[in-house]
């Protein structure tokens, strides 16, 4: 792919979950294409402040705001943030997700819940945080939400992560066409199957994977390994850019599959508490 390397020049960023993986790679490919200010948001303060100092060599002023997504208040501090050491918001990436598993059988009230506020609350809040700031400025603004194609329905351990995943399909296209006449685009891309640094940790601690859970994976992947980082980031950098025109509400599908084609699964052996 070839990419503009003035495609950022300018602008602000805030990106979630920056501290590793998606949103880290993300954080630095904007800031390859001239982004001038960028707020990061992670729970890892020591990642978080590596981040910020690598990006910052490269030239771009970097505010980094620690603490979790489930804390409204640190959401709203994000945006404030921005806002008051830049005076605009340009683009939004929301990247951080949990991922914990659980089935209808043994997913809590309160599992389901923290699920939600971090996975959907969150961005909604950002979403309107940016918006604001936008439409006061009376400037455009280019939103991404990182989803799933497991919001399609999913899997059986991962409950209420599909569900806060189908979720927020359904905000993006909401207030896609809400913050239409504002020129302010929201957008979101569903990845399949990732190779990054959670997943392999996911895997081994719910999973009980092995060192070789990669090669196994990626053996009957139609193109013989999982959706890269770096194909996710180049994607989200497109539909951010202005290069995506007036694409709003769209939702796609990065993924080895297609949605509603070929034979529908069937359900193994119910799994019982």
């Amino acid at each position: 792919m070839t990419v503009s390397s003035r495609r950022f020049e300018d602008r602000v960023a805030i990106i979630t979950g920056a501290t590793q993986g998606v949103g880290e790679g993300l954080a630095h490919r904007l800031v390859d294409e001239r982004l001038a200010g960028a707020v990061l948001s992670g729970r890892n303060l020591h990642r978080g402040r590596a981040v910020a100092e690598s990006l910052q060599s490269k030239g771009c002023e970097v505010e980094f705001v620690a603490g979790s997504l489930d804390d409204a208040a640190v959401v709203d501090r994000i945006v404030t943030v921005a806002d008051d050491r830049f005076g605009q918001v340009d683009h939004l990436a929301n990247c951080a997700a949990l991922t914990d598993r659980g089935t209808i059988w043994d997913t809590t009230v309160s599992d389901f819940d923290a699920m939600q506020i971090t996975n959907l609350r969150a961005p909604f809040q950002l979403i309107q945080g940016v918006a604001r700031v936008a439409r006061r400025n009376q400037s455009p603004a280019s939103i991404v939400n990182v989803g799933s194609t497991s919001g399609y329905g999913g899997q059986d351990y991962l409950l209420a992560y599909c569900v806060s995943k189908g979720a927020l399909m359904t905000l993006t296209r909401n207030v896609a066409y809400q913050l239409m006449r504002y020129r302010i685009r929201v957008n979101m891309v569903n990845p399949g199957w990732m190779n990054t640094p959670g997943e392999d940790v996911t895997q081994r601690v719910w999973h009980g994977a092995d060192d070789d859970w990669l090669k196994s994976a990626a053996a009957d992947r139609p193109w013989g390994r999982l959706v890269s980082i770096e194909e996710l980031v180049n994607t989200l950098a497109f539909v951010l850019s202005d290069e995506s025109g007036m694409m709003s509400g769209s939702v796609i599908d990065l993924d080895q599959s297609v949605q509603g084609a070929g034979d529908p699964p069937v359900p193994g052996k119910e799994l019982g508490p």
